[in-house]
């Protein structure tokens, strides 16, 4: 199959094109993302309370002024599901100095609940269902997918935040947060 001269150069045309704007799309996404990157979290984030599995609930003012890593999950999210025995050990081994960890999980109670019975963590849980899912976007995910985790500094600004599974790497880079 050949190509007429005008069908070959509108045909590069829309190769360079497409190539331009994805980018242009990806810069734009890596500029908007570091940017977001020090944002200082309003009231209405801290004034969140989530229902515990095992009854109470996690109240986010209570990790006011300590580095804190919020983990946003799923039963049925391979990925969030191996990456939290690692979250769990970052906890262990960071927790007495300050450092905060919580998992909301999107998800349903009883799923939640089955799955922690099988597979526990030590930093607290909270189940945040249809809450979760809009939180998770005003904090940057606009997509809504998971894994989702954000840092957040000792003073409540964005330190970093991260769209997929986390790796060690990820967690060491945070831990001076």
């Amino acid at each position: 199959m050949t190509f007429e001269p005008t069908r070959r150069v509108w045909l590069y045309s829309s190769v360079a094109a497409a190539a331009a704007v994805a980018g242009i799309g990806g810069a734009w996404w890596r500029q908007h993302a570091a940017a977001a990157a020090g944002e200082r979290l309003d009231e209405g984030f801290w004034a969140q309370r989530f229902e515990r599995p095992e009854g109470g609930e996690v109240s986010f003012d209570t990790f006011r002024g300590k580095p804190l890593l919020v983990n946003f999950w799923a039963t049925w999210c391979p990925p969030c599901v191996e990456e939290m025995p690692m979250i769990d050990a970052f906890f262990r081994e960071n927790g007495a100095n300050g450092l905060q960890v919580v998992g909301l999980a999107i998800d349903q109670p009883s799923a939640v609940r089955k799955f922690l019975a099988r597979t526990p963590v030590s930093y607290p849980i909270g189940l945040a269902g249809l809450q979760g899912t809009e939180l998770v976007k005003q904090l940057g995910n606009t997509a809504g997918g998971l894994p989702y985790t954000l840092m957040v500094d000792a003073g409540g600004a964005v330190a970093a935040r991260k769209m997929g599974k986390l790796d060690a790497g990820d967690l060491q880079a945070w831990r001076r947060a």
